[in-house]
């Protein structure tokens, strides 16, 4: 029987990484990651805004596949970048909402005979429940990746406002990524980063009526508060900003991280 005692350990192993960047649109979320170690990016079926910033001169040449179009090809390709040998340090995955849609039409398929009605998916939630487990076995995959090819993993999401049930109290709208509760629990547990993009806006409330001000720069939340989900194991600052770059987001990022250069 082995010693376990011997096997204590008084550090980490410093592997990179699992961050999920989402936020509203035009907070920048898709070009924040291109400025990170020998990126590719996996996108999703109508995922283009890549593609869109690199023909607009936004972007330079940045390695991407082209889109899945099942769940079945986008875990293969996970397997393929655990399997293979290759330079690429950062994976991101854009967007994870479009591949969580993948695995529903996957699971639909496959255990629900294509029935997206009552009597099928969409019955008491079980496809949601059934699709937990491929989820999580995707989240185990990345895991993979991380530990053996030590790349860092970015899932990125769109946001959408939704009822948080508060049970101290009376219920309120915020700001979460736009994926079903079952997969975005397990995506949160999984990750240790969880950032939300959104531009700084000022509050007028001279009149009658509250107006929003300015709303043109851009910040990144790290920190959880009553309007949006957000955490990090980094001990980073409550906020930082995005800066008017890609080149600039990701440095600001570093820094915050504590592995940038310092002010």
């Amino acid at each position: 029987m082995t010693d376990l005692l011997k096997t204590v350990k008084m550090t980490g192993r410093q592997l990179p990484s699992r961050v999920v960047v989402y936020g509203v649109e035009g907070s920048g979320k898709t070009s924040f990651p291109s400025s990170a170690p020998s990126p590719l990016y996996l996108m999703s079926r109508g995922e283009t805004g890549l593609e869109t910033l690199i023909d607009a001169g936004q972007l330079g040449d940045i390695p991407h596949l082209p889109q899945f179009e099942s769940w079945l090809e986008y875990l293969a390709c996970l397997d393929q970048l655990i399997e293979q040998t290759h330079e690429y340090k950062t994976l991101i995955i854009d967007a994870a909402n479009g591949f969580e849609h993948l695995l529903y039409e996957h699971v639909c398929d496959t255990e629900f005979g294509g029935n997206w009605g009552q009597k099928g998916f969409a019955s008491f939630g079980q496809g949601y429940s059934i699709s937990a487990s491929h989820w999580e076995a995707m989240l185990a995959k990345l895991d993979v990746l991380r530990e053996t090819k030590k790349m860092g993993i970015i899932l990125l999401a769109h946001a959408k406002i939704a009822t948080f049930k508060n049970p101290a109290g009376e219920d309120y709208d915020r700001f979460t990524p736009d994926i079903h509760r079952h997969q975005w629990g397990l995506l949160h547990k999984w990750s240790d980063i969880v950032m939300f993009f959104d531009f700084v806006t000022a509050i007028d409330t001279d009149g009658s009526r509250a107006k929003g001000k300015g709303g043109t720069q851009r910040i990144a939340h790290c920190e959880r508060r009553a309007s949006w989900d957000a955490k990090n194991r980094h001990g980073m600052p409550e906020t930082f900003s995005l800066g008017t770059s890609p080149t600039e987001a990701w440095a600001n990022f570093l820094t915050a991280l504590g592995k940038g250069p310092k002010a």
